[in-house]
């Protein structure tokens, strides 16, 4: 993948225990089912850092408090934190994460995904790319850039 780590020796945090989610009823089999921030948190916790073995969970990029969702106006932001303020993989995992909701949420949601602010050298420019529809389709074909970033998807899918 990567030659060079850029961050060699990241912290790993222990990964949260996944909650039951309880069962839930089903009156209308063809209503709209709320989406929640804990729902959108498990899409992502699992999807492996470009540069490490690890999950952005572990590695506290993303949070469970770092989602945000406006269920009624249909709006997803994930905001997550790279693990070095000159995270060369930034785009990337960003990337990722779009990727990830956009095969796992129904089409009505706008995603929104964004670098914590002050966390990263080039912040703006990051969150410029990453919801840019244009610069996110142009990413999306490039297949080494898809092959990476499925390859971060891997283990969120299992």
């Amino acid at each position: 993948m990567v030659s060079e780590l850029i961050n060699a020796n990241p912290v790993v945090y222990e990964k949260k225990e996944r909650r039951d989610r309880g069962a839930r009823a089903v009156l209308d089999e063809y209503a709209a089912e709320p989406i929640d921030q804990l729902e959108i948190f498990d899409h992502i916790r699992d999807i492996k850092d470009p540069e490490h073995p690890y999950s952005l969970e572990e590695l506290k990029v993303i949070t469970e408090d770092a989602v945000d969702v406006d269920d009624q106006r249909s709006y997803v932001r994930v905001t997550f934190t790279p693990t070095v303020e000159h995270c060369s993989m930034a785009t990337v995992i960003g990337l990722c994460l779009r990727v990830k909701l956009m095969r796992s949420l129904p089409s009505r949601y706008k995603v929104d995904i964004r670098v914590a602010p002050g966390s990263h050298a080039t912040e703006a420019a990051v969150n410029k790319q990453l919801n840019d529809k244009e610069r996110v389709a142009a990413a999306l074909e490039n297949p080494n850039l898809v092959d990476m970033v499925d390859e971060c998807l891997a283990p969120s899918y299992a």
